[in-house]
């Protein structure tokens, strides 16, 4: 650290005198540049920050820690590393006019910065040659010239005028500026051959100033404000507009980002707003209804099967009053802001500067050379209040559940899930089912009174979230459902104590945690409509599970079931078994777990839609494409899909707009799976078919992946939805089957019910739960060497299960005899029974 200063020897005697500090001297044979001037200074004593007062006894000289330091007049002085600006008096500055230029040798432009001690002291600015000595009349401590410029044209830091005029250079080699000294009246000094060079050591080690993280700065920056809603549909038909349209199935209200086209020929809707017309004049208006500070804009192109059409770039205008609009300026040009290279990613624009407004209108100015002015949009904003409606400064109620509202990625969802169970240890359990092809665990949350075993008589429910990585928002009502079920079972909320108590819980919330982070990386507007759908190897899950449905089928069709063929429990084909096939790991952890625990009641949470629907989800007609199918316990089904239907706030909603093109709710928002849109290897039908467990799917939100300024609405419309729908799995009958002697239970007993072609079995403690509708039944229990008992069971319409339990009596078999009809020898008949007796011991489990 230091400068170049000529020092006299009586001057540097001193110093060292005043200062009690090793001086160590050196003459300076070279001249040229230095680090920051030919003085360097390091202490070789305890030396700290110097105060006012030496700083004025050092006149312009200020020592630091580390590295190059500016020169202090009359005020405290700096101490650290890196290069310090020129500090006038009393005060100390970095930027503005003369910035490191000024006290460093390079121009006093105000975007200088320094570099290296010893490297150039501006970024990208090369370091000036030495300038000649300059000898003039002496300047004060305020008037210091700045680094490699002359004495007499250099400005001062504080704006004081320089002290007087240049002189001719002195002959002999150039030397870097040097610091004058003396008054104002002294005369200058005989130029001197050569230099003191005084060398100060600091033998105490400081600490370095912290550096800002490289990262930091290349992270891109997250828009601050949150979408106004076109997508979510927080925006309504009136108050989109637009200069002109093609149709109506294209007119403005069509223009939201991610929204979906028909599917079919002849389909009313598309996939966006289409321009009447093919010029610049054209424009989609979006009214905020307030006040609202705009700062970007997300476009996409028409979602079509038909057309490919996308805007290139647009301009952007706002306005109070839809009469008089102004542009968005970068600088003081309109800014014309880079459009879509697709129809389906999203492309984010913020706006050079935040726009304060209550209009805003997106201007098309080019287009897919080969399509016409089409495009999908989202706004970003944050509401203002109007100061001249005291009205719309009411913001939306807050939910009174004080959850973690916001989206988790893979290691906040681990930390949300050990937080509860840490809150809740007695109710709770965390387990993995298996790994995704990227190594993630799958995650469950298990809350019951006795978490880790099964309970005989109290049924088994469970919730699967995030089958499509994409559609987060099943994945976060999940983690927000574990939170609630913890705190209010510590408050002792009825409702949830029985529901614990009585029912054992089990929450996947990301079925596919590989596809979520892929999503979760892109943000809730630029993931667009698929993006971490699929696997991490491109398989949907939702398409993913072995095809039962058609065998079942095939049998039905040659009258064989249920005495040749099962109703029930219909075996995995072989070829869904193999290595080789394509079945995603994800997917064999889910049949695993299915096989393990002997749910009653599911339901899988998606998003893209406001509907619940129902097995079957493939169509029996393999060609057809939409077909209704249901199942034989289609009145449970419709019952559970109305169930979460009409609880639901935003489904239940009579002022709600339909999501893409397809009316739901002329159905009550519940519609039969196939009957929408086929869907072979679903998770539903398998459920359905080979296990006992009743499965159905719930599209949670227009938005898969809401902003998650959303998420306690989405919170406050599926509360309810959510407990009442766990209620249902005490819907039916339950019961356990004994054998009459031993009073053990059986397993694998099959539950029959008369005029339903669908069976279920008991569980291995013999216990098992049949869902059905209030009413009469007759039910009948069979088991392999048992006896086959049938008894009435009623149903009442209280959601309380009915007892309906069995006690089997062996049956009795026929003593074997030879052809002919005689006896069996009797050391043949203990053969056999020993047989008998080892056979029935290999099928016993094993303890």
């Amino acid at each position: 650290m230091g400068w170049d200063v000529e020092m006299s020897w009586h001057t540097e005697m001193a110093l060292d005198m005043a200062m009690g500090w090793d001086l160590e001297m050196a003459l300076l044979q070279e001249p040229g540049p230095r680090c920051c001037g030919g003085v360097e200074v390091v202490v070789t004593g305890a030396l700290g920050d110097t105060s006012s007062a030496d700083a004025q006894r050092w006149g312009q000289l200020s020592s630091g820690g580390g590295g190059c330091v500016s020169h202090a007049v009359g005020g405290s002085s700096r101490s650290g590393g890196g290069c310090e600006p020129h500090a006038g008096v009393g005060s100390s500055h970095s930027g503005g006019e003369g910035g490191c230029g000024s006290g460093f040798g390079c121009g006093g432009d105000a975007g200088s910065c320094c570099g290296s001690c010893c490297g150039s002291c501006c970024a990208g600015a090369p370091r000036p040659d030495p300038p000649p000595t300059t000898t003039g009349p002496p300047r004060g401590p305020g008037a210091t010239p700045p680094r490699g410029t002359r004495a007499s044209t250099a400005p001062s830091p504080t704006g004081s005028p320089p002290g007087g005029s240049a002189a001719p250079a002195s002959p002999g080699p150039p030397q870097r500026g040097r610091l004058e000294r003396g008054g104002p009246g002294a005369t200058a000094p005989a130029p001197r051959k050569k230099l003191v060079r005084v060398k100060v050591v600091r033998k105490k080690v400081v600490k370095k100033k912290p550096k800002a993280p490289a990262k930091a700065a290349a992270a891109p920056q997250e828009p601050q404000c949150p979408p106004l809603g076109l997508e979510s549909l927080r925006v309504l038909d009136s108050q989109l507009r637009a200069s002109s349209d093609k149709r109506y199935g294209l007119g403005a209200h069509r223009g939201r980002l991610n929204i979906q086209s028909g599917l079919y020929d002849g389909d009313f809707y598309d996939g966006g707003w289409c321009a009447g017309h093919e010029d610049t004049e054209q424009w989609l208006e979006v009214d905020a209804r307030g006040l609202t500070n705009f700062t970007g804009v997300i476009t996409q192109g028409l979602n079509s099967i038909w057309t490919y059409d996308w805007v290139t770039s647009y301009k952007v205008q706002v306005s109070n009053d839809t009469r008089t609009w102004q542009p968005c300026l970068n600088g003081t040009e309109e800014a014309v802001f880079p459009g879509n290279k697709d129809p389906e990613t999203p492309v984010l624009n913020l706006l050079p500067s935040p726009v304060v407004a209550r209009y805003l209108r997106i201007n098309p100015q080019t287009w897919f050379q080969n399509g016409t002015i089409c495009l999908r949009a989202e706004v970003l904003g944050c509401p203002l209040p109007d100061p001249n409606n005291i009205h719309s400064w009411h913001s939306q109620p807050l939910p009174t559940d004080k959850l973690d509202f916001r989206h988790h990625n893979y290691k906040e969802m681990r930390k949300l899930m050990k937080r509860v169970n840490d809150e809740c240890p007695d109710i709770t359990r965390i387990y993995s089912i298996g790994k995704s092809y990227l190594g993630l665990k799958m995650y469950v949350m298990e809350i019951s009174d006795n978490p880790g075993q099964h309970e005989v008589g109290e049924p088994e429910f469970r919730y699967v979230a995030g089958m499509h990585g994409n559609e987060v928002l099943g994945r976060e009502l999940l983690l927000n459902l574990m939170e609630y079920l913890c705190r209010e079972f510590r408050l002792g909320n009825p409702r949830v104590v029985q529901l614990v108590t009585e029912t054992r819980i089990h929450l996947l919330p990301s079925m596919n945690p590989d596809g979520y982070e892929t999503a979760y990386k892109l943000g809730s507007e630029l993931s667009g409509w698929a993006m971490g759908r699929w696997t991490y190897e491109g398989i949907d899950l939702n398409h993913n599970f072995a095809d039962l449905n058609t065998a079942l089928w095939d049998a039905e069709d040659n009258d064989l079931v249920p005495h040749e063929f099962p109703n029930h429990y219909i075996p995995i084909p072989e070829y869904y078994t193999f290595a080789n096939a394509t079945v995603a790991p994800e997917t064999r952890a889910v049949i695993d777990w299915m096989q393990r625990y002997p749910f009653v009641l599911s339901a899988n949470l998606h998003g893209g839609e406001l509907v619940v629907t129902y097995p079957f989800d493939m169509t029996r007609t393999y060609w057809k494409a939409q077909e209704l199918t249901p199942t034989a316990d289609d009145g449970v089904f419709r019952w559970l899909a109305t169930v979460y239907a009409t609880s639901n706030l935003a489904m239940a909603s009579e002022e709600r707009r339909l999501c893409h093109y397809d009316d739901f709710m002329r159905f009550g928002n519940i519609i039969n799976g196939a009957n929408w849109h086929t869907v072979p290897g679903s998770m539903n039908d398998f459920s359905y078919l080979h296990t006992n467990c009743f499965e159905i799917t719930v599209e949670l939100s227009c938005d898969k992946f809401p902003h998650a300024s959303e998420l306690p609405a989405e919170w406050e419309n599926n509360r309810e939805s959510l407990l009442l729908y766990m209620e249902q799995v005490h819907r039916g009958i339950k019961g356990v089957v004994r054998d009459r002697d031993t009073e053990q239970g059986i397993a694998n007993a099959i539950i029959s019910v008369d005029g339903i072609n669908h069976d279920v079995r008991t569980a291995f403690d013999g216990d098992y739960w049949r869902l059905l509708n209030p009413g009469e039944y007759e039910v009948t229990a069979r088991a392999e060497g048992y006896e086959a008992a049938t008894r009435p069971c009623r149903v009442s319409y209280e959601n309380v299960p009915t007892p309906c339990s069995f006690h089997l009596a062996r049956a009795r078999r026929p003593r074997p005899r030879l052809p002919g009809g005689s006896r069996l020898p009797p050391d043949l008949l203990l053969r056999l029974r020993r047989q008998r007796l080892r056979r029935l011991r290999a099928r016993r489990p094993a303890a």
